[in-house]
């Protein structure tokens, strides 16, 4: 999620589960959704990392009120323990451009970060041409460039 939200419980109960972004490693992202979809007996046999994932709970009951961050990419799921009505009021905080313009609810990466995965993706096909051995040392190289260019210090 790239846009901000505010998730209003009008009627009714929620259980929201919030994951850090630091986490993100350990979810099985497959484009922005997790594989994982039972949180709370997830299949560690398929899912090892899972489980050093640290979430936030809460509970949403009627007049209750959450905000969830989109811009700091926080990952959230959310389960209803009962009937109810809620209301999401999303909004943009980068300059409309970085957004895919037929993503209504900012669950698309912004086109910037869909454009390095599309390189990414054209970059590993190459390296598959290579044998294994190689194909290791350079993905392992890469990697190291990526951290080295990409990853903030602030988030250490």
């Amino acid at each position: 999620m790239v846009m901000d939200n505010f998730l209003i419980q009008v009627t009714g109960k929620k259980r929201v589960v919030l994951f850090s972004p630091r986490d993100a490693q350990y979810l099985y992202l497959s484009g922005t959704k997790s594989e994982v979809l039972n949180i709370d007996n997830p299949d560690l046999a398929k899912y090892p990392l899972f489980s050093k994932a640290r979430w936030y709970e809460c509970s949403l009951k009627a007049g209750d009120v959450l905000f969830i961050p989109g811009k700091t990419l926080w990952f959230h799921n959310v389960i209803s323990e009962e009937f109810g009505v809620g209301v999401n009021v999303f909004w943009k905080h980068l300059p409309s451009e970085c957004y895919d313009k037929t993503d209504t609810y900012g669950n698309k990466d912004p086109t910037a970060a869909s454009r390095a995965a599309q390189i990414l993706d054209r970059a590993l096909k190459t390296l598959a041409e290579l044998p294994e051995e190689y194909r290791d040392f350079y993905a392992r190289r890469m990697v190291l460039h990526i951290q080295d260019k990409a990853y903030s210090k602030n988030f250490e």
